[in-house]
């Protein structure tokens, strides 16, 4: 009935003998068997009693006291239907560390995959780059503006070249290529007269300008003892005039650009610094009685200069010119009007664009150029430190001419003059260089030596038609 004690499991009710109890037969210990029944659910701690005495072997146990829980009868132990629990288990991981244990796990294998990437990339780089993949692309700069600054070389050029040309001259017996540049709009050109001689009377001058056009020219007048020549063409528009510059400003150390034609190679582009002012310098002379003998008071320059220069510009930082490429110094056959075959060793003489001015502006008005003059013939066999007034003039005539400059000056035969305004001269061609650094009518304040004593003299220069 409900709610009443029922007996004690493995004995028989109301304490009535019975068979003896029946034990479960005993398992393979290899082989396991199945559960019989499920596992009983753990039973809650009960209170402590005392448990009845053992019956002895074949007999019943005693029965069980009025009012004993029932709970309390002990029970055979049975493996097989024991509750199962195991040993040192944890309690079960919440879904918070779950999570956080995967993130870490995720973002370890996102940074082992990204190293690895890293290293496999930079391996198959450097094989790619050692080794390529069939085709070659080299690296190159984008496209960048052609404008440079105007002070720069290239700045300069850009700006010079419009204005320069190339002649090539052809004669009965001679030809040559020489440079010039524009003057103005109405087609005059200035160059070197080496460059034009060979074409002498009959012969014929084209000019190509930097674009590439060209054009027949003229000879407008030459002078030898500059070395200077104008040439005119017509019918060209676009003419590119180039500014002048002023040769007095000029100082050592000044950036120079010379550009010009050498060894037929237009449009050629050179840079250096004045190296030196004033050089005397002398050059020609092929004819023998030194009509053709040019006397230049020179700047001097390292822009490397060589035959086809001749007549080319040399302008300042500002693109001016400043002076007319004219001559070089060689390391085999000395002075070189440009016509030779020998190269640049950094020795180049330019005519000063103060002394070219006035020459073209009188061969373009006049047809020729005057010199100026002191009026004296000079001794070209004297060795000494100076130039000497010669004892007799040529043809026998008198050595200071009547009426001249030298002789209102007071000049006599004999006299050896040692310096121009201050500065020393050393031989004949260098008084003519100071001489015809200036214009007709300018004064000179000379240095005269007369019985070894020295005196000073002051003289206005005379003019006299140039060859």
């Amino acid at each position: 009935a409900h709610g009443t004690p029922g007996p004690a499991h493995g004995t028989p009710p109301h304490g009535t003998p019975g068979p003896a109890p029946h034990l479960p037969q005993q398992p393979h210990p290899h082989v396991p068997q199945p559960q019989a029944h499920a596992p009983q659910p753990e039973q809650q701690p009960q209170p402590h009693t005392p448990h009845a005495p053992q019956a002895p072997h074949g007999m019943a146990p005693p029965p069980a006291q009025p009012g004993a829980p029932q709970s309390a009868a002990r029970q055979p132990y049975d493996p097989w239907n024991a509750p199962l629990q195991q040993v040192g288990s944890l309690p079960p991981e919440t879904r918070e560390k779950r999570d956080r244990r995967g993130r870490r796990v995720l973002f370890i294998g996102v940074a082992v995959i990204a190293l690895l990437s890293g290293l496999i990339g930079g391996a198959t780089g450097a094989y790619l780059e050692r080794n390529g993949t069939g085709d070659v692309e080299l690296r190159q700069a984008d496209a960048e503006s052609a404008d440079r600054p105007k002070g720069s070389v290239a700045g300069i050029a850009s700006a010079t070249l419009p204005g320069v040309v190339t002649l090539h001259v052809s004669g009965d017996s001679a030809q040559g290529t020489g440079t010039g540049f524009v003057l103005d709009g109405k087609g005059h050109i200035l160059t070197n007269n080496h460059v034009v001689e060979p074409a002498g009377t009959g012969g014929e001058v084209s000019v190509t300008f930097s674009g590439g056009e060209t054009a027949k020219a003229e000879v407008v007048g030459r002078d030898s003892g500059y070395d200077l020549a104008v040439v005119r063409v017509t019918g060209v528009r676009g003419l590119k005039p180039l500014p002048l510059g002023n040769s007095e400003n000029v100082q050592v150390g000044d950036s120079v650009v010379a550009i010009g034609a050498p060894f037929d190679l237009e449009n050629t582009v050179t840079s250096g610094i004045i190296s030196a002012k004033e050089r005397p310098i002398t050059a020609g002379g092929e004819k023998g009685d030194g009509s053709d003998i040019s006397y230049v008071d020179a700047l001097q320059t390292d822009a490397p200069i060589n035959p086809g220069n001749s007549g080319g510009p040399l302008v300042d930082s500002k693109a001016r010119v400043i002076g007319i490429n004219s001559a070089i110094r060689s390391a085999d056959d000395g002075s070189d009007p440009g016509g030779g075959q020998a190269g640049s060793i950094g020795l180049g003489f330019a005519i000063p664009i103060n002394q070219g001015k006035r020459v073209a502006e009188e061969l373009i008005n006049f047809g020729k150029a005057t010199h100026p003059v002191i009026g004296v013939t000079l001794d070209t066999e004297f060795n000494g430190d100076g130039a000497r007034i010669a004892d007799k003039g040529k043809s026998g005539g008198p050595s200071v001419n009547t009426n001249g400059p030298g002789d209102k000056a007071g000049l006599k035969p004999g006299d050896v003059i040692t310096e121009v305004d201050g500065r020393a001269v050393h031989s004949s061609d260098e008084l003519i260089v100071k001489v015809r650094a200036h214009r007709p009518k300018d004064r000179l304040r000379l240095t005269v030596e007369r019985d070894g004593n020295d005196r000073e003299v002051t003289l206005v220069l005379g003019s006299a038609g140039g060859s």
